[in-house]
């Protein structure tokens, strides 16, 4: 999941790292992206924590299994989505 700002320079930049990051590997077809817009959703928002914009949070069989607050780059993605990308 990716909990954005649409109005926040940042979070831009953070999705333009993470479509670069998909790109790359082979299998980003394997797993959903979801795109929660925090104004859209604050629900989701308050029920998963977060506290600051952008932040990555892989969701597993239910289960919180990761979290990445405030993305700088594609190698600092990609590194937090290794065990799920080939």
């Amino acid at each position: 999941m990716f909990f954005y700002s649409p109005v926040s320079g940042s979070c831009r930049r953070a999705e333009g790292f993470l479509a670069q990051v998909l790109q790359r590997r082979r299998n980003h077809g394997t797993f959903k992206l979801y795109r929660v817009d925090e104004k859209e959703r604050p629900d989701l928002v308050e029920r998963f924590g977060i506290e600051t914009m952008p932040t990555l949070v892989v969701v597993e069989d239910k289960v919180v299994r990761a979290r990445l607050e405030r993305p700088r780059g594609c190698r600092e993605i990609e590194s937090f989505l290794a065990p799920w990308l080939h």
